[in-house]
């Protein structure tokens, strides 16, 4: 009889155990074959420590009714007694209902785990052949499988060994087990087996060493005669053979099945014959295999039969594994194959799916495979089929970091992990993370997650998996790899005279010079010389791609040079593929943006950013250079500060303008020409007037402190005013100012001439910095005039000496720095000069058409060819402005859509109103983007500006490149410009002079 309130005292202790049904757990204990044990607490302990007590109680009970009464007293006794025996075995109990069924059935087994040796803890493949050894039949075969896979189940969920050891186990268990089935196979069919050497290869996670639990074992077959017995003949043994094995391992029998055996990684799959010779299998990979079969070879490994005929296979297939990357897209192969596998996944299944899945286990396998592809060729400790030892070599080798190394490995055992207990709970083949709250329990508990088990167990899982594809992202779809995949054997490490050849074969003017600097970089035993090593092979064909790879070349070493012993530079480049391919670009497209990078080479991190090559905002840069003026104790100081942004600033632009105009292996390079052209004048014109701030608030702090006697205003002009900077351009301007109240007049104007002295003197000085020139030659009377006036002085001047061609010019003028109020007020007087009311008379237009007609007689500069001068020749910027500009004045008054600095914008609106056709605006519009691109190109080639195309041949060459035009098409590109420049002057005359 059951004492008052003993079932509640009994039902809290199970649930404080961590039985979630204690009802049932009691009825369970209270059986009589439980008798013995039921009040014993170390039993209760221990199923407590399981992963699932409910599970591990039931299958405990189960095993014991099985038993007869004096072996049930031995067993329960030893069970209590014996704490190795009661972990191993509850810890199965718990962890897999179908090794719980298989006690069950055949209650001795329990004994495979009561031994504790040292030889038991890590058994190899002659352990499990002993295991096997009984095996006659594949009943018997079955039952002793899973005696042998008690074990290693026993020893993974109590922690004797870990992930790794317990896939090796499973593969060799996996291994006898092929031994035993080839052995049945032979004995059944004596006359086969003497007809032939038949040899299995382990293929996939069992040739990797690294098998799950529930896994098709992949292998392939291959035979050779024995004495005379005719090829074809032996073929038909050995294929009766290969095709009884598969059975004995695959069919269910009344002891279930033991795993599939999967012959369809064989050349051909399924369309080929089962078994081949070793010459059959050579001729095949030579001729037809295709990349994911050279993938698949990594994992190549003789496990069974005739291990002399296995071995001579993996060495004849072995140097066709390590020159599989040199394949035509071998790379872009492999990557498809990956995508493939995630697109075929079911919707509903992809989140839980833990192989296959984004940050899944097959996103590290593929990573690491192909690094092992491709960088194998000439690394023999590449060279396993082992994931985790894999990696580790690839980390040791400098091919992947240490800490992403380190991340992937912890992410990659966690994984396996789960898909090891999931597997194990009712020995079945899947990959998808159960949905049950109970299963998900089980699960956590099995992996040793105890407190919030279910909750801590999905956010481990999604941590991990979050890294896997960050890390694959960045490993496995690197651009990198498939530069040098595409490189000859024995290039990826550079030995000296390879590194010669390659570059004489590369075009490198300078191959003594060029190697000089390969020395440099890549001698030596460090870890810097390894990467760097491994870099060079690649960048090398990036500098080749471009018109002057021996500057490439320079440029890196010197970069390197300056920032080597930093421990971000060469990781930044081997693990962010865009950084190195960035670079690469940037530093062989020419002087100007080399120049400006060695000046700062930290610069080199905005490479390797996503968001890195995007221009900052004027409000991003003002805030930045005032706030280091700010920080300043001198004015020359604070300017010195105000020049440097500007430098890291033009390089980003500079960098942008490269990289979108030569593309890169993942991005191709910006069709819109036009987008380029604007992202340029928009970046430098914002960047130019935060310096021009940032110069006037230190000439004004430096002498007047925080307020000028005057307010001032600097005005833009020219193409500084309409947005349209390029990389050499000057910064038009007009200085206005306005005494403060009670300011004498003079005072005024003498502070506000020292400002703008002292502006142009700062922005000027000699410094490792590009100066930036102030000119206000377009100011009223020239150079003769003063440099800053009032704002009623402007005013007088225009009203009563303004010529026709100061309004034209004032179509530029736009507030750039200082006095908001007194800027607008400036744009307000001149609004009527520039876009006059009823627009220009006749007169007027007149002039305006003279003035143009003289330029282009008197200012194109002597000897120039007027078709290829961008400015002032045939069809350049000055015809398509000063069309747009007579537009502008003629019918600004009337299209709101006129009134703006910028031409293109300006030529849209004319465009909208009718005022010149699509197809002219479309010309006008496509010669001047082509004008400009040539400007900023040469300035970036050459580093210096100019308005027509270099002399130089490889300069010419260079500015090709950057327009988009390849190697020898230097003629093509001087024939468009000029095709597309006649075009427009052709509309130019017809819009300009005639209409």
């Amino acid at each position: 009889m059951t004492v008052p309130g003993r079932r509640s005292s009994t039902f809290t202790r199970l649930l404080r155990h961590g039985f979630t049904d204690p009802s049932a757990a009691a009825q369970l204990l209270e059986l009589p074959d439980m008798a013995s044990v039921r009040s014993d607490p170390v039993l209760l302990d221990a199923l407590g420590a399981t992963a699932d007590p409910d599970l591990a109680l039931r299958s405990l009970v189960r095993l014991a009714e099985a038993h007869e009464p004096d072996e049930r007293r031995r067993f329960l006794d030893n069970l209590i007694t014996a704490k190795p025996l009661r972990d191993r075995l509850l810890g199965v109990l718990g962890a897999s209902e179908a090794l719980g069924d298989h006690l069950a059935r055949h209650p001795r087994d329990w004994h495979a785990l009561a031994t504790y040796e040292s030889a038991d803890l890590h058994p190899g493949v002659a352990d499990f052949e002993r295991g096997l050894a009984d095996a006659t039949d594949p009943v018997s075969l079955r039952v002793s499988y899973r005696r042998c896979l008690l074990a290693i189940a026993a020893r993974d969920v109590c922690g004797t060994t870990d992930v790794a050891e317990a896939a090796a186990e499973l593969a060799d268990l996996a291994t006898a087990t092929l031994r035993a089935a080839l052995g049945i196979a032979r004995t059944a069919a004596p006359d086969d087996a003497a007809a032939c050497r038949l040899a299995v290869i382990a293929m996939g996670k069992c040739g990797g060493h690294e098998l799950n639990y529930v896994s098709d074992v992949d292998v392939i077959f291959v035979a050779e005669p024995t004495g005379g017995t005719e090829e074809a003949k032996a073929l038909q043994a050995a294929t009766r053979l290969a095709s009884h094995l598969m059975r004995i391992c695959s069919e269910t029998t009344v002891e279930g099945t033991i795993w599939p055996v999967d012959a369809n990684l064989r050349p051909e799959g399924r369309n080929g014959p089962l078994v081949r010779t070793l010459s059959s299998h050579v001729a095949y990979y030579q001729r037809w295999a295709k990349t994911w079969e050279f993938q698949a070879l990594l994992k190549a490994r003789p496990v069974a039969g005739d291990l002399a005929l296995g071995e001579a296979y993996t060495e004849a297939v072995a140097p066709l594994v390590w020159q599989a990357a040199e394949r035509e897209n071998f790379v872009a192969d492999v990557q498809k194959m990956r995508r493939r596998v995630v697109d075929n996944i079911p919707v509903a299944e992809i989140e839980r799916e833990l192989k296959l899945g984004p940050g899944g286990l097959r996103d590290v396998e593929f990573a690491v495979q192909l690094l092992q592809l491709v960088h194998g060729r000439s690394d023999a400790t590449l060279h396993s089929g082992t994931t985790l030892e894999a990696l580790q070599a690839l980390a040791a080798g400098g091919y992947v970091g240490r800490a992403d190394a380190a991340q992937l490995d912890e992410a990659y055992r966690f994984l396996r992990a789960m898909e090891h207990r999931i597997q194990l709970h009712k020995l079945r083949r899947t990959h998808l993370v159960p949905e049950q709250e109970a299963d998900l329990r089980r699960l956590a508990r099995s992996l040793g997650l105890r407190t919030d088990p279910v909750t801590t167990l999905n956010r481990e899982w999604k941590r991990h998996a979050s890294v896997v594809r960050r890390l694959h992202e960045k490993i496995f779809y690197r651009p990198l790899l498939d530069a040098v995949a595409q490189l000859t054997p024995g290039e990826t490490r550079l030995s000296p005279k390879a590194a010669g050849q390659r570059l004489e074969a590369l075009g490198y003017a300078d191959p003594a010079a060029a190697m000089r600097h390969l020395e440099a970089l890549a001698s030596g035993v460090s870890r810097k010389a390894a990467i760097q090593r491994t870099l060079l092979p690649v960048l090398l064909g990036w500098f080749a791609d471009s018109a002057d790879p021996d500057a490439g070349l320079l440029g890196f070493r010197k970069v390197s040079d300056a920032l080597g012993k930093t421990p971000w530079y060469l990781r930044l480049l081997r693990d962010e593929g865009a950084a190195a391919e960035n670079l690469a670009r940037v530093l062989s497209a020419g002087r100007l943006a080399p120049d400006l990078l060695l000046r700062a080479p930290e610069a080199v991190a905005i490479l390797g950013d996503p968001e890195g090559l995007r221009p900052r905002g004027r409000d991003h840069l003002e805030q930045e250079i005032l706030a280091a003026v700010g920080r300043a104790d001198t004015a020359e100081a604070a300017v010195a500060a105000a020049r440097g942004v500007r430098r890291r600033e033009l390089f980003r632009t500079a960098a942008a303008d490269i990289i979108g105009s030569y593309g890169t292996e993942e991005n191709p390079a910006e069709a819109d020409a036009g987008a380029l052209v604007d992202q340029v004048g928009d970046a430098i014109t914002e960047l130019t007037a935060a310096t021009v701030a940032g110069a006037l608030r230190a000439a004004v702090r430096d002498k007047w402190g925080d307020t000028l006697p005057t307010r001032f205003a600097v005005i833009g002009m020219g193409r500084f005013g309409g947005h349209e900077l390029g990389y050499g351009s000057d910064a038009d301007v007009l200085f206005v100012h306005q005494p403060r109240d009670g300011v004498d007049e003079q005072e005024a104007a003498r502070a506000a001439n020292a400002v703008v002295s002292e502006m142009r003197r700062l922005l000027q000085l000699p410094t490792a910095d590009p100066p930036l020139l102030i000119d206000a030659d377009l100011r009223p009377e020239g150079k003769s005039g003063p440099l800053v006036r009032t704002l009623a002085s402007y005013g007088a001047y225009y009203r009563r000496w303004s010529l026709v061609w100061e309004s034209q010019a004032l179509l530029r003028a736009r507030p750039m720095a200082g006095d908001t109020e007194l800027a607008e007020a400036f744009i307000e007087l001149v609004e009527p000069l520039r876009h006059p009311r009823e627009g220009l008379d006749d007169e007027a237009v007149r002039e305006i058409r003279r003035l143009k007609a003289r330029m282009e007689s008197e200012r194109l500069p002597r000897g120039a060819d007027p078709t290829l001068h961008t400015k002032l020749g045939r069809g350049g910027l000055s015809d398509v402005e000063w069309t747009v500009q007579l537009l502008q004045m003629r019918h600004g008054w009337e299209v709101p859509g006129l009134r703006t600095t910028r031409t293109r914008e300006a030529l849209r609106a004319a465009r909208a109103a009718g005022l010149v056709s699509e197809d002219d605006a479309r010309t006008l519009d496509e010669a001047w983007v082509l004008a400009t691109r040539v400007r900023n190109g040469v300035m970036l080639v050459r580093g210096r500006a100019g308005d027509t195309f270099p002399s130089d041949v490889r300069e010419l060459a260079a500015v090709g490149r950057y327009l988009g035009y390849g190697p020898g098409h230097v003629g093509d590109m001087l024939d468009d410009y000029r095709r597309v420049t006649r075009r427009a002057r052709a509309v130019m005359e017809a819009a300009f002079y005639d209409a």
